[in-house]
């Protein structure tokens, strides 16, 4: 009696789509699925009409990134250029700021408090990729959210990395590598990253 049931859940796992594969935290490949495709050439779309948007357009510019992203505040100013692999998936607090070359890959949700200030070139990547050589050559990844507290600096050339909650009150030297979650009130710089000290 006990296969059947086992047959019967492994079938159920195998009719999930590849999106729901990559929200429930499972390997999942988004080279072939139509809908995944469609979702990253409507995100890259807007990220082009965006980045051609005239830097003086503010309206205009603003009204881009709303329908792009998932959730925004009131104030808000993305640098050119900016890219991501889906938008929706963004959600940015008030008072949010990102400087030139920032890239969000949001296979999984990206959520960053208030005051968040984060410098040129850094990038919050979800996806991660598995070290058995067959499922990579396979093209399967997996996502896991990024969460970003309140009132937190990045530094030129930060990389967060898939999983990671960085904590509230914290300052991210130029050029770490987050590869484990930062508790709040801390200054953390390195690669990877490590806790420097308090900020009192």
């Amino acid at each position: 009696m006990s296969q059947p049931h086992n047959a019967i859940a492994k079938g159920i796992l195998m009719f999930k789509t590849e999106k729901e594969k990559s929200l429930s935290g499972q390997l999942y490949n988004a080279n072939y699925d139509k809908e995944l495709i469609a979702e990253r050439q409507h995100a890259k779309t807007l990220c082009y009409e965006y980045n051609k948007t005239p830097p003086g357009s503010t309206a205009e510019r603003i009204e881009i990134l709303r329908k792009l992203l998932g959730k925004t505040y009131n104030n808000l100013l993305i640098e050119q250029p900016f890219f991501c692999d889906y938008g929706y998936n963004i959600e940015i607090g008030e008072n949010f700021y990102m400087n030139h070359g920032g890239i969000i890959l949001d296979g999984a949700r990206v959520k960053f408090g208030d005051n968040v200030f984060i410098g040129p070139n850094c990038g919050f990547y979800t996806p991660n990729h598995p070290f058995d050589k067959k499922q990579r050559s396979m093209g399967l990844e997996y996502v896991y959210p990024i969460t970003v507290g309140d009132d937190v600096w990045f530094g030129g050339g930060v990389i967060v990395l898939s999983g990671i909650t960085i904590g509230n009150n914290v300052v991210i030297g130029a050029g770490s590598v987050v590869t484990k979650d930062i508790p709040s009130g801390v200054v953390a710089a390195g690669n990877p990253c490590r806790i420097i000290r308090k900020i009192s």
